[in-house]
């Protein structure tokens, strides 16, 4: 508990009651906090107890408080959904919770602790094998204002990066990973809180914890600049997935959220990032579904193609029968030959399904089987 509390960014709480001793008095004392840290931890207790302290204060708690709200007083959250009733974890306001939403929470936490814990283990290895090797930097030198923004800055702009292309060409690919995203967190109504570390443990440490923790390592960000980025990380996570349409600093952290839900109804066809800055570089930003004006859109139609269902063929996987991933071949409805075409495979392009005003993507098809006549 005594790790806690000595943790500089719970000091930093405690500053302002410093504030009649001026600004000198409360850089000293701040740096005698983070000294006395360092020198009766070990880094690795350090990083693990830091890391733990502000996923809690900044993910857990508040989306747990989130969640409690939407569940014991739908009739109240209701009102401060982007999606209505739909946005609710019951999926409406008279509705009763049941085992699966519990089990959305249960696994969104394990897979926080889990990203921790990994951290802890790969830490732990450096340390053994390469000393100077490490994935966050913990030593008495404090870094200066402006390189703890520019560590900061250069950290995020590597996470969105890392986050789209690890999202868009491996969780939305051809492989097991895929699958098992797919099945998971695209099997949800719609976001809302503790869905953001909600996904198959695989997929969550491929998609979710990489992306986070790689520009740490490879910006080598001090153990200061690393609790402020995680810090941000984390509330930025907690609002996004909330579902919510008010939201802090609206303009930024509000389309940051209409991205999210997007994507989740699009069966991730865009908004691979969590800014959205590449997907509108690269032309995947999926546009929100109602303008400022309150005017429905039609939302874009999705590129999966859906093949057709042959009546035996029961060996087969039902997920890789049915889908197939985009191509960039001859996409114009027709079964010329062309992309996907031939061997029984008819390539069209999928009206989404429309629910309560929100596309939930293409209508799902389902093997029958032919009645056998005696």
């Amino acid at each position: 508990m005594h790790v806690l509390i000595a943790i500089p960014l719970i000091s930093l709480l405690i500053v302002p009651a410093w504030a009649s001793f001026g600004t000198s008095v409360n850089v000293i004392f701040f740096y005698m906090t983070w000294a006395t840290l360092v020198l009766s931890h070990s880094a690795l207790r350090v990083e693990i107890v830091g890391t733990a302290t502000v996923r809690a204060l900044c993910y857990a708690l508040p989306s747990l408080l989130f969640y409690l709200f939407d569940i014991l007083t739908p009739s109240a959250a209701v009102l401060l959904k982007a999606q209505g009733e739909y946005g609710l974890p019951a999926g409406n306001k008279k509705g009763k919770i049941r085992g699966k939403d519990l089990k959305v929470a249960a696994w969104a936490l394990f897979n926080l602790a889990l990203g921790i814990a990994v951290q802890g283990y790969v830490e732990d290895k450096l340390i053994s094998r390469f000393r100077k090797l490490r994935l966050v930097k913990v030593t008495l030198k404090l870094p200066l204002p402006w390189n703890l923004v520019w560590q900061i800055f250069c950290g995020l702009v590597l996470r969105e990066i890392l986050s789209y292309v690890i999202h868009r060409w491996i969780l939305h690919g051809r492989n097991r990973i895929a699958r098992y995203h797919r099945t998971w967190y695209h099997n949800l109504r719609a976001p809302y809180p503790l869905t953001a570390h909600y996904d198959h443990p695989l997929a969550y440490l491929i998609g979710r914890w990489l992306p986070t923790i790689l520009p740490v390592a490879l910006w080598q960000l001090h153990m200061i600049s690393y609790l402020a980025y995680l810090a941000f990380v984390s509330l930025e996570e907690t609002f996004a997935y909330s579902g919510y349409s008010a939201m802090p600093t609206g303009f930024f952290i509000g389309g940051m959220a209409r991205n999210m839900e997007n994507h989740l109804h699009s069966i991730g066809t865009g908004n691979f990032g969590p800014w959205g800055v590449v997907d509108w570089l690269l032309g995947t930003h999926i546009e929100a579904e109602y303008t400022e004006t309150g005017e429905k859109e039609e939302p874009p139609s999705s590129p999966i193609r859906l093949r057709r269902i042959r009546p035996n063929s029961a060996k087969e996987d039902l997920d890789d029968f049915l889908l197939d991933p985009p191509d960039n071949g001859d996409d114009d409805g027709d079964d010329d030959g062309g992309g996907n075409g031939g061997g029984g495979r008819h390539a069209r392009r999928v009206s989404p399904r429309r629910v309560e005003g929100y596309w939930t993507g293409p209508p799902v098809r389902r093997r029958t089987r032919r009645n056998r006549h005696d």
